[in-house]
């Protein structure tokens, strides 16, 4: 399934800024490996197995637009890839409409397990060495999953569109974007064990460096919900803080957190910083829309470049174009289809 939301435009590029690195299409070789890698999960069309996972070096500055395909017998990794999460010694790719998460090697990018028993499933989440929790679209559940056997064992009911997940002080936060809560889970006992009011429509969640965490919420009109970004305590599992936008026009989405953890990012048709020190939203963006379709948004921790994907128009191959920290253009790169995720190793 594709994301809930279309983000347009972005700023256009300099005829004299560096041109993009060509897509690579053979199988990897294992140039791409100074641990300054970069992962991107590419949609693809919904229904056509187009899903794929894009690689880069943000070192060497090469490329490859598909690490799954050629190593693995030219097997499609599946329909819509909605997420990757990077573990210790594996990649789990989380395949929205293939209902299933496909676990392969970091390094060979070989299929080493394919997880299956979900029915929408959108982001992975470990919450402890030997288990992890798997949001749904669709399930009204969070899928329970044995790491050492990569299977899925049960799951914690939760009605709703559950979507982003962190862990902090031995519970995870999980926003939905069909409530107006984010519900907060004991992971030793897979049970939830509050519920925190925040406004309608919770999708993305982030810790900052005092541990605080911040949740966008896109609204609802219907429900006289604005959009908004909330700061939770998640100690008390009270609202500390809520910026509220002025229209429903506004959707706050893909909000990301610099690496020294003082600083958001996120998308509301241009790009827009908000200071975790700031008592009021900012009312001019930090990089101005052009004529590209934003759809993701990632942030280089190590450095802070600005990493965001341009979808095209959701048929042909996307781009992630970087930016550095002041805003400046520096390159840009080939993906795969509907670009909708930026990891980073």
């Amino acid at each position: 399934m594709n994301k809930f939301f279309f983000i347009p435009a972005f700023v256009v590029l300099l005829a004299a800024c560096k041109k993009d690195v060509p897509p690579q299409k053979n199988v990897f070789n294992g140039t791409i490996t100074s641990g300054q890698r970069v992962f991107i999960s590419n949609e693809g069309g919904f229904g056509y197995d187009q899903g794929s996972i894009s690689l880069y070096d943000a070192e060497s500055g090469n490329a490859l637009s598909d690490i799954y395909k050629p190593n693995n017998n030219n097997e499609d990794l599946g329909d819509v890839c909605q997420s990757v999460f990077i573990g210790e010694n594996a990649l789990y790719a989380v395949v929205n409409n293939s209902h299933q998460v496909v676990v392969m090697d970091k390094q060979s990018f070989q299929k080493t397990a394919v997880i299956t028993g979900f029915n929408s499933p959108r982001y992975f989440l470990p919450v402890s060495n030997n288990k992890a929790y798997v949001s749904d679209l669709y399930a009204n559940s969070i899928s329970i999953v044995d790491l050492s056997t990569n299977t899925r064992t049960g799951s914690i009911p939760c009605s709703g569109w559950t979507e982003e997940m962190v862990s902090s002080y031995g519970q995870v936060f999980v926003t939905n974007i069909r409530t107006a809560y984010v519900y907060v889970i004991n992971a030793s006992s897979n049970l939830i064990t509050d519920s925190i009011a925040i406004g309608y429509g919770s999708s993305c969640i982030i810790k900052d460096r005092n541990e605080k965490l911040w949740v966008s919420c896109s609204g609802d009109s219907t429900k006289n919900s604005l959009p908004r970004i909330v700061r939770i305590d998640p100690v008390s599992h009270s609202v500390e803080q809520s910026f509220v936008f002025p229209q429903y026009s506004s959707s706050p989405s893909s909000m990301k957190i610099n690496g020294t953890g003082d600083k958001l990012y996120y998308l509301n048709s241009d790009i827009y910083t908000l200071d975790i020190t700031a008592t009021v939203l900012s009312a001019s963006p930090f990089i101005v829309k052009g004529n590209k379709l934003f759809y993701a948004l990632g942030i280089r921790p190590n450095n802070g470049d600005i990493y965001i994907s341009d979808a095209v128009d959701y048929t042909q191959s996307g781009k992630i174009m970087i930016y550095d920290k002041q805003g400046s253009f520096k390159s840009s790169f080939s993906a795969g289809i509907i670009p909708g995720g930026i990891f980073f190793e």
